[in-house]
């Protein structure tokens, strides 16, 4: 019989990790990476698994989603956690590494693997090779996406990135807003509603234009879509802009004043359970502690805890519930699969995992063997729902409570966010304990014990 063999396109964090998945699951993988013939604009090196912008993981406390993940990847055999736990570097709370080591750990690792062939190649077109996994990460070459695009329609793959923030409910004052849909429609509890007066609108404009901006990379042009400008670039069109765009007011009355007000700004809810709420059409480039300061001005989310903050950056992704299946898929194209940041998350932990669970269910699939995804309980399943869950403003994204499925049973959000987030990564912790027990290729070397102060800290 005929030794499984894989394509794999591209050797950045999801690509390094796919292969890796796949070749410890004893699938011979073809490992397509253009360094060094080529680099993007992006990359300095010639080694894989290239870390871009910050050579931080982000926090590595459980009782986080980031966190979780990554705890969750170790218990999973990650090559990438792996590599960066042997490589580490201080950095508080968070998970950093020396960014140099990591890479030369990861490129050790996969051109040592025997069931790994690395070969150094431009692709720009898709090899009939299947199954083929595409794993080209944000910045996918233009005649790549090109072809891409011809096979899913142009309209299901986007070039640029806007993020709105994304706040907690129990952050709110809720003594500052109000539920209503414009002119009631879509019932009361579709929206919430944070109102401005005059006074309040001219302050938060004027901190917004004066607030520090994330710098576009030197790989960037800010060439930004109509219909997904930042906030910054429309209040720079004209003080009243904002009040006539994602702020406007008209269709919604204040009940505590029975007047319309000057200015509003309206929070989607995130999650069915209603833990967490979008600022719809906040995209924005202010730093994260700018975005902390100026929302802050807005009564509304004088405190708010932020699980994602805004963005606008150069990407490359796919509408995913559209156009991918349960593992991950393409629907218009049999074979072909997608991992990492192309699928639609954030985040260089996030885009591990999801090479880790393409490789992982790739390779079970073709051994024969039960492919299906990890509980949605836990991160790695919490993030591959996103991935799933249709909508008609489907975004990329970090891991983020809001992904997770309610507590039954456990602590409510009045009871503290803190108990929640324990409550619910010790429930993704046992999940994930319980349905790897069963598939032993799942399970990597033993994680490390986590004190009762790890697991609570936030």
């Amino acid at each position: 019989m005929t030794e499984p063999h894989v394509t794999v396109i591209g050797a950045g964090l999801a690509g390094s990790e796919c292969a890796y998945a796949l070749a410890e699951r004893g699938v011979r993988v073809r490992l397509l990476e253009q360094k060094p013939v080529a680099r993007s604009a992006a990359h300095h090196s010639d080694q894989l698994a290239e870390l871009v912008c910050s050579n931080s993981l982000r926090s590595d406390a459980i009782a986080n989603a980031v966190g979780l993940l990554k705890e969750e990847l170790r218990r999973c055999g990650s090559l990438v956690l792996d590599c960066a736990d042997r490589t580490r570097v201080p950095a508080g709370g968070a998970l950093a590494v020396d960014r140099e080591r990591f890479s030369a750990e990861i490129t050790r690792a996969l051109d040592g693997h025997p069931n790994i062939e690395r070969v150094a190649a431009l692709v720009e077109h898709m090899p009939e090779a299947r199954p083929l996994v595409l794993a080209t990460g944000p910045m996918t070459g233009a005649a790549l996406a090109r072809e891409l695009a011809q096979a899913i329609g142009q309209e299901q793959l986007a070039y640029y990135d806007s993020i709105a923030p994304i706040v907690t409910t129990d952050s709110l004052d809720r003594d500052q807003v109000f539920e209503a849909s414009r002119y009631d429609k879509g019932g009361d509890a579709a929206y919430l509603n944070c109102p401005l007066d005059q006074a309040q609108y001219e302050a938060f404009v004027d901190a917004l234009l004066a607030a520090e901006k994330m710098a576009a990379h030197p790989f960037e042009e800010p060439r930004y879509f109509e219909g997904c400008l930042p906030i910054e670039v429309m209040a720079e069109r004209g003080r009243q802009t904002l009040a006539f765009g994602p702020m406007k007011p008209v269709g919604l009355t204040d009940p505590r004043t029975g007047r319309r007000p000057h200015a509003v700004i309206q929070l989607r809810r995130e999650d069915q359970a209603g833990t967490a709420y979008n600022l719809v059409g906040f995209q924005t480039r202010m730093v994260q502690a700018e975005q902390r300061r100026v929302f802050g001005l807005i009564p509304a989310l004088a405190h708010a805890a932020f699980e994602r903050f805004g963005s606008v950056h150069r990407n490359t992704f796919v509408n995913a519930p559209a156009v991918l299946d349960e593992t991950l898929a393409l629907r218009a194209l049999p074979g072909v699969y997608l991992a990492g940041q192309i699928t639609g998350v954030e985040g260089y932990v996030e885009s591990a995992a999801c090479g880790l669970c393409v490789g992982a269910m790739l390779g079970e699939r073709l051994h024969g063997r039960d492919a299906s995804p990890p509980p949605a309980t836990t991160a790695l399943g919490a993030l591959l729902g996103h991935l799933r869950t249709p909508r008609s403003d489907f975004q990329p994204s970090n891991v983020v409570w809001s992904m997770f499925p309610e507590l039954v049973g456990g602590p409510k959000r009045r009871q503290g966010r803190k108990e929640r987030r324990e409550a619910l990564a010790a429930r993704a912790l046992a999940d994930l304990e319980s349905w790897s027990a069963a598939r032993a290729t799942w399970r990597g070397a033993a994680a490390p014990d986590r004190s009762a102060e790890d697991v609570a800290s936030v």
